[in-house]
Parts: structure tokens; C-alpha cells; sequence
């Protein structure tokens, strides 16, 4: 693969950097941090109600400005670099730049990755459920396929999960499985996840080597903290226990404690198995309808603002946001960004951010749009 010209380089970087810091505001947040120094500095200040969280404020925003700085840094380094390359030629600092370009630019992707995750609890922890659609073993091997999808995805990003409820088949697959995925801004960036998702394949379990058309439907809410308010009266709730299943433990562990929570007035119902305890059992799955209580709420909300506005959308099996091709070609494609990848096994073992990116970068787009 034949690099780019290190003027190239430097060029591209630079404009990144720059369009990169009237997003990043650098100069407010400087202002906002010495604002909040020359609070931090009064005598009466560790006395005040506030002082915890302007502290806490105080921190991230210095975070931010060492980051900028970090990012500024390399960039000058990679100019010291190209003018000593300029000079000798020297394959190894030739090697080095490059290495160190490189580096910076994932940086930069990063860096505008969070700026796109600015909406409510998208730092938060994402709470994400597979469900097989119609279509026997095929979708219930490929609902398996998904979960574990994000699975790898959250492992290539260092992210802890815990699976909380899954119903595996005896034959294949899964009927549905539910994880929790802990992780700095794992909802943000896996709510772009959400949706229909479909996949075209010669099935394994057709004797005639068929072509069949699988759906797998993927739920994704924040978890949420302790302090929302999300009312959840024990007299709208009924619980019954009973003892967990599942393919010899491929999900969760066997036990009797297994806890099911009932929310008769949405007639929400909530599982959670992966505890010996039933008591902790019980408080994920408190933590797991609250989720999905504030999830109901604001598609509610969001089906008012449609109404007002007129807007239609398609619900069901025919609305997929994305489909994977394994026959008679190979192709993913993201049906609401247009983005294409022809490695799909790439993809199914986690590699999807680039499909999360151009999401987020509609979606910031659009908001903008109508904000206009």
C-alpha cells in the first residue's frame, strides 16, 4: 500500500486538529476552568453545598484541556519528525512518522466520536438485548451470532459485561439474551445499534443448501442511575422466582434464585438469572425495568413529537437498519447511512465502529438540521 506524502499528511492532520477545535470549544472550556479555579480558591469554598460537584466539573474539564494538549503536542512532534526526514532521510524516522501519524489520527476519531455523544446518559453503561425474529433456527442462529457481535465488540473496546438473562434453544441459537455492558459511554455509541437486523445466507440447517433471509431485532437502553426519578410502586409489581435454564451454562449459571418482575400496569416483564442470589437477582432486574420503563417513556414522547409533526415510520420486520450478506456475495450495508463493508467476518467478530460512527455523524447532522 503506497503511503501518502508526508505534506499530505501533515495537511490533513492539521485540518482535522483545527476543525476539531471550534467543536471542542477549547477556549470555553479554558474560561469554564478558571472560572471554576477562582471558585475552588475562596476560603468559604470546601464549606459550600457545591463543592463536590465543582470539583468533579473542575476535573473533567482539565481532562479535556490535557487531552487537547496531548493531541497539539503530537501534532508539533510529527513536524520535528518530517523536517529532520527532510534533512537525512532516514528510513527509521520515515517509519516512526508514519507510526505516529497513525496513532494521532485514532486519537482525533476518538476525540469526535465523543463530541458526538452529547445527549443524555450516552456516557452511561448500555443495557442491550438480542431477540430472534420469525424464521425458526436460522434466526435464532443468527440472534446467537449478533450477541455475540457485541459481545467481541465491547471486549475490543476493554468494556466489562455481564449477561443477564438469556433463553438459549435446545437445537440452536438463542430465542433472545440480554448483557450488560459497563463501559464509558457504551450506550452512546450502541444506540446506534438499535433496530432490525438482517442477514442473508445459505442456512445450515436446510438439507437443499437454500438461500434464507434471517431477522434478529436488538433493544438498547442506558443504565440508569440511582438518583432518576422513575417512580416504580411494589404494588405494580408482581415477582415470581424459578430456577434458570440453559445450554449447559453457556450464558448464565444454574441456579434457584432465578428472579421474574412483572410491571402490571405496562405489562413489562423483566428476567434476570445470571445470580445465586435471589436478592441480587432481584435488584438487577429493579435496575433492568427501570431501563425500560424510561425506554417506554421516551418512545412515547418521541411517537408524540411524530404525531405533531406528521411523520410516519414504518414499524416491523421490512424496517431494517442494516443488512449482512453472505450469499450470493459478501457485504454489509447500513441501510440508514449508506455505509458499505465487504468484510463481514470482520464485522460479526465486533469491528462495527465505523458503522456506529456514520450514525452518530447523521444523526448530529440532522439535529443540526432542524435546529437550523
Amino acid at each position: 500500500m503506497e503511503l501518502k506524502p508526508i505534506s499530505t499528511v501533515l495537511e490533513e492532520l492539521r485540518s482535522s486538529i483545527n476543525e476539531l477545535r471550534e467543536a471542542f470549544d477549547v477556549d470555553s472550556i479554558k474560561k469554564q476552568a478558571e472560572t471554576l479555579l477562582e471558585r475552588a480558591s475562596l476560603p468559604d469554598f470546601w464549606a459550600s453545598s457545591d463543592a463536590q460537584g465543582v470539583t468533579q466539573k473542575l476535573s473533567y474539564l482539565q481532562d479535556k484541556l490535557d487531552q487537547w494538549q496531548k493531541m497539539e503536542s503530537a501534532y508539533e512532534e510529527l513536524v520535528i519528525l518530517a523536517e529532520l526526514i527532510g534533512e537525512s532521510d532516514d528510513e527509521e524516522l520515515l517509519a516512526e512518522f508514519y507510526e505516529k501519524a497513525s496513532r494521532l489520527q485514532r486519537e482525533i476519531e476518538s476525540v469526535e466520536m465523543e463530541l458526538l455523544l452529547d445527549e443524555e446518559y450516552d456516557k452511561s453503561n448500555a443495557i442491550l438485548t438480542v431477540h430472534a425474529g420469525a424464521g425458526g433456527l436460522d434466526a435464532q442462529d443468527w440472534a446467537e451470532m449478533l450477541f455475540r457481535m457485541y459481545l467481541r465488540w465491547a471486549e475490543r473496546h476493554g468494556y466489562e459485561t455481564q449477561v443477564i438473562d438469556a433463553l438459549p434453544d435446545q437445537e440452536a441459537g438463542i430465542k433472545y439474551a440480554t448483557v450488560l455492558i459497563r463501559g464509558f459511554c457504551s450506550y452512546g455509541y450502541l444506540k446506534a445499534e438499535k433496530g432490525i437486523h438482517r442477514l442473508v445466507r445459505i442456512s445450515p440447517f436446510d438439507s437443499s443448501k437454500r438461500r434464507h433471509t434471517s431477522f434478529a431485532s436488538v433493544e438498547v437502553m442506558p443504565e440508569l442511575p440511582d438518583d432518576v426519578d422513575i417512580e416504580i410502586r411494589p404494588e405494580d409489581i408482581k415477582m415470581e422466582t424459578f430456577r434458570a435454564s440453559g445450554a449447559g451454562g453457556q450464558y448464565v449459571n444454574m441456579t434457584d434464585s432465578a428472579v421474574r418482575l412483572i410491571h402490571v400496569p405496562t405489562g413489562i416483564v423483566v428476567t434476570c438469572q445470571n445470580e445465586r442470589s435471589q436478592h441480587m437477582n432481584r435488584q438487577m432486574a429493579l435496575r433492568l425495568l427501570k431501563a425500560r420503563l424510561y425506554e417506554r417513556y421516551q418512545q412515547e414522547k418521541q411517537k408524540k413529537l411524530e404525531d405533531l409533526h406528521g411523520e410516519k415510520k414504518e414499524i416491523g420486520w421490512g424496517s431494517q437498519i442494516r443488512s449482512y450478506v453472505l450469499h450470493p456475495y459478501t457485504m454489509v450495508k447500513d441501510h440508514r447511512t449508506g455505509y458499505t463493508s465487504y468484510n463481514v467476518d470482520s464485522v460479526l467478530d465486533g469491528d462495527i465502529d465505523d458503522f456506529i460512527f456514520a450514525y452518530l455523524r447523521m444523526r448530529k447532522n440532522l439535529i443540526k438540521a432542524k435546529g437550523a
